[in-house]
């Protein structure tokens, strides 16, 4: 099949979040004939992602994030949506997905499944109702569902895991109303994206606020004691909450993918610059792709944003449209969803040879630097945070 075949053959995307979403208008404003499917897991209603961990401090509901149901955006993308639907196989040699007992011929195949929470233990069924992980709307729509009927609406929430997702719930629940204790293994919070100075600096601003830090600390049980949730720490001490969430990271949905025979590793399913998997016609895009072996700890974070997302959409749909096109990811600082204290981080690719911290208090810039004090990343706390402009433009891009 010529390069022109493939940019008008029928494209079928696996995955109804941002990244198939985005790349299903990305193309439509390109091609405004070609066939496309999307199908996905959950609901279909198209949303913002990052928009679920400022949320409870707006009194925003589920529904109230919701931009297109399904129906609306089918109809705006002109595209078949199928909504609750899983995939059960992809049959690479004869270009087709297993349903179920429905086969479904592709064209060009795009995953875009994304990350699944990990849970590092087990729950018991009697607590199912109170432990929660949130990675789309439909989990924020169950937590949201159980605080709004809480007596008092204000609850004692534990969250498990002190990194990204962990620390802006932990903020935004705080603020809307909830008592909150934060328990991590590691020193300090946001221990991959600050240097443990700026990390003990959020601490203390989540402190000062109220909110309990439990840091150097395991879970080790949670029971159930009848009206809420008790966790038991690995020193013993036990807390009472409530609800729990909890927030001890990602793993890309890579099972498909891996049981089809692509490429994957830990980081995700295996692909080159312009997003082709080891399979003909198929292609990975967002949280499930490991882009060109950027798999580093920080740089592999630093890849599952928005930013990168829409340039990897926008290279993708051109690849798929015909032209074929590489992505470039710039250096695009994280902007963490904190406002106890202001936090923006562009995490090095590579490992510094050391961190120059400068300032006091709670406002300090952390520059990473090589030997030769060339700038491989920062961090930025407090009224730092205004310096993110000067030195993403001083930094190196993550993949240029």
């Amino acid at each position: 099949m010529s390069q022109s075949d493939h940019s008008t053959a029928p494209l079928t995307i696996v995955g109804t979040g941002m990244a198939g979403v985005g790349l299903a208008r990305a193309i439509r404003s390109r091609d405004g004939e070609r066939p496309i499917t999307l199908i996905g897991a959950d609901s279909g209603d198209e949303y913002t992602k990052p928009l679920l961990s400022s949320a409870f401090a707006k009194r925003q509901t589920a529904q109230s994030l919701v931009m297109r149901d399904a129906v609306g955006l089918a109809a705006t993308l002109r595209a078949r949506v199928r909504t609750h639907t899983t995939v059960d196989a992809i049959e690479t040699d004869d270009h087709r997905l297993r349903i179920g007992a429905e086969v479904l011929p592709y064209g060009q195949l795009v995953l875009a499944t994304g990350a699944a929470p990990w849970q590092p233990f087990e729950v018991a069924s009697s607590l199912h109702g109170r432990i929660f992980q949130i990675n789309d709307l439909d989990d924020y729509r169950r937590l949201r569902g159980v605080l709004d009927r809480h007596p008092g609406r204000q609850a004692r929430i534990a969250i498990i895991g002190a990194g990204l997702v962990g620390c802006e719930f932990a903020n935004d629940l705080h603020a809307g109303g909830h008592r909150i204790a934060l328990i991590a293994p590691e020193t300090t919070p946001l221990s991959r994206l600050l240097p443990p100075p700026l990390g003990r600096a959020l601490g203390e601003a989540f402190a000062e606020a109220g909110i309990l830090g439990y840091f150097e600390r395991q879970v080790s049980a949670l029971h159930d004691n009848g009206e809420g949730v008790t966790l038991v720490l690995d020193d013993g001490e036990a807390l009472e909450a409530d609800l729990v969430l909890v927030a001890t990271g990602l793993r890309p949905r890579t099972a498909l993918a891996e049981v089809a025979g692509l490429a994957v590793s830990p980081a995700g399913i295996l692909t080159d610059r312009r997003l082709a998997t080891s399979a003909p016609n198929v292609f990975a895009l967002g949280d499930v792709a490991c882009v060109d072996g950027l798999d580093a700890p920080a740089g592999g974070l630093s890849a599952m944003y928005v930013q990168p997302l829409q340039a990897a959409v926008k290279a993708l749909a051109a690849t798929l449209t015909g032209t074929p096109t590489e992505v470039a990811y710039g250096a695009w600082p994280v902007v963490v969803k904190t406002p106890l204290l202001p936090i923006v981080a562009l995490p090095p690719r590579e490992v510094p040879h050391h961190w120059r911290i400068e300032g006091e208090a709670s406002d300090f810039s952390a520059l990473a630097e090589d030997e030769g004090g060339r700038l491989l990343g920062f961090a930025l706390t407090g009224r730092c945070v205004r310096r993110k402009v000067e030195l993403a433009r001083a930094a190196p891009p993550l993949l240029g």
